[in-house]
């Protein structure tokens, strides 16, 4: 399988490309984004650094350059891990906030799935959004203030890439991975962290199981077309019980 990792460099980006360097069923792996990837840290004995492939991207939202296409073409999935984050979305103008958030997703999907693919032995383009646990795509509900705009726009996102695939009569699947707060390895919570989370019902969630877990559905296939925290952790434990 060849995979396509857009935003490579990022907290989750970094941890697929890691555990999928390690992935037998992966055999070529694109990393995406506007800085080289290097070759993370923590790799296992069976990893094969041979399969990566760093491809720059200057303008997510312009349209890809041939070069770029043509390393993308023969993808057999993409996992689109580019955000700002609600905790940093403060600090960009809202305008960016979404370009980056909504625009580039949407640009993505039409870009890559669209792309040549000589050995899909008509099986679909298979593309992961990974967007927040209390994203909301009903435009007409108001989640809780001061993120409200945030999660409707990210659930926006949601509907619109949902739409794309509904379109494709099956050329293309997507899964939206709605995780909580995404734990690094050792990471601990600060005490007013942890309140807030529980007082709004966001889980804890570690980014070895969110990598782990969607690596299982791109290879595999998705169980549906929504996952949330609960549901990656439950898949990423029977994955590695495989192991």
């Amino acid at each position: 399988m060849k995979l396509a990792v857009a935003g490579s460099t990022g907290f989750v980006g970094a941890e697929v490309i890691r555990q999928a360097l390690s992935d037998p069923q992966i055999t070529s792996l694109v990393a995406l984004g506007r800085r080289p990837a290097t070759t993370p840290q923590n790799l296992g004995p069976t990893a094969d650094v041979n399969k990566l492939k760093s491809v720059i991207i200057d303008d997510f939202g312009a349209d890809y350059p041939d070069s770029v296409k043509a390393e993308l073409s023969n993808a057999d999935a993409c996992i689109w891990t580019i955000a700002i984050t609600p905790a940093k979305s403060r600090s960009y103008p809202w305008e960016q906030t979404v370009k980056v958030c909504r625009d580039y997703a949407i640009k993505g999907i039409e870009t890559i799935s669209q792309l040549p693919r000589d050995n899909a032995n008509g099986k679909p383009f298979r593309f992961v959004y990974i967007s927040g646990y209390n994203c909301e795509r009903d435009q007409t509900k108001k989640p809780m203030w001061p993120l409200r705009d945030y999660l409707l726009m990210r659930g926006e996102a949601e509907s619109r890439i949902l739409e794309f695939a509904q379109k494709s009569h099956g050329a293309v699947e997507v899964l939206i991975a709605k995780p909580g707060l995404i734990m690094g390895y050792g990471s601990i919570v600060p005490v007013v962290q942890r309140v807030l989370m529980t007082a709004v019902g966001i889980p804890k969630i570690a980014v070895q199981e969110i990598a782990a877990g969607l690596l299982d559905q791109v290879e595999n296939g998705f169980e549906r077309d929504t996952l949330m925290s609960e549901d990656l952790s439950r898949i990423a434990a029977k994955k590695r019980g495989k192991k």
